[in-house]
């Protein structure tokens, strides 16, 4: 652990990272919230299966899957992101990176990139506009467009093959990353935010349409569920609807 506390500390210290230092120190060394991010996903998640990570950002939740002993093919469009995750997992045979975003199709995608808060960078401009003059959103800006390598769930099943479960964090692009998927995995999540609740109806019915029949919701950083058991779609809508605003953001677990 000392060898990868010290990696953690030098990209905090690399003036070319100042955007991720934030997240790295939130989401690396806090054993509270790693513990209980393994509770959360230990029943989905077992030693030997393979999941996808989609938005891997640092690690975080890549790291809970490791811990729980699978094998993880971790897929993130931006470059300073990359290249924390190559130097966290450099000698790990059970993490594969892909430099790409995941959305609809396999070609070019434009990220809309916030320097100062990489966390919420996005491929949906409608997530930006969103965004603009929104409570608790008003001193984020996305300062800068790059072109980088899309690719889909159906590639990545067909050059992987079919995870376990599917963790989707996008940022807006969550309805995309779906479009791409042909065909139900054993357990999936995607993040929602009270910005942009249709996107998370959307992505329900897509779910639905594939053959998902359970679902169920962690508010934020939670990591426990604020509805027990497994919930219909509607019912999981109708929830998310009702949210105020305050709750910004938060995670709809589905299993068929």
């Amino acid at each position: 652990m000392q060898g990868r506390d010290a990696v953690i500390e030098a990209l905090k210290a690399d003036p070319t990272l100042a955007g991720l230092r934030r997240s790295l120190d939130f989401y690396h060394g806090d054993p509270e919230r790693d513990a209980g991010l393994d509770a959360i996903y230990a029943p989905l998640v077992r030693p030997g299966d393979l999941v996808f990570d989609i938005g891997a950002h640092v690690g975080d939740r890549l790291d809970s899957f490791r811990r729980l002993g699978a094998r993880v093919v971790a897929v993130e469009p931006q470059p300073s992101c990359v290249r924390v995750l190559r130097a966290l997992h450099a000698d790990d045979d059970a993490v594969t990176i892909v430099a790409a975003a995941c959305g609809r199709t396999s070609g070019p995608v434009q990220l809309h990139v916030n320097s100062a808060n990489p966390t919420v960078s996005t491929a949906s401009p409608g997530f930006v506009r969103a965004a603009h003059g929104a409570p608790g959103w008003a001193d984020e800006t996305w300062d800068a467009q790059i072109e980088v390598p899309g690719t889909t769930l159906d590639t990545l099943v067909d050059a992987y093959g079919v995870p376990a479960f599917v963790k989707i964090d996008v940022e807006g692009f969550e309805d995309a990353v779906l479009a791409g998927l042909s065909r139900p995995v054993p357990a999936l999540s995607f993040e929602f935010t009270t910005i942009a609740r249709d996107l998370a109806t959307r992505c329900l019915a897509r779910l639905t349409a594939l053959g998902f029949t359970g679902f169920t919701v962690a508010l934020g950083d939670e990591t426990t569920f604020a509805l027990p058991g497994w919930r219909p779609a509607g019912e999981v809508a109708a929830y998310l609807r009702a949210l105020p605003d305050e709750a910004n953001s938060g995670d709809v677990y589905a299993r068929p």
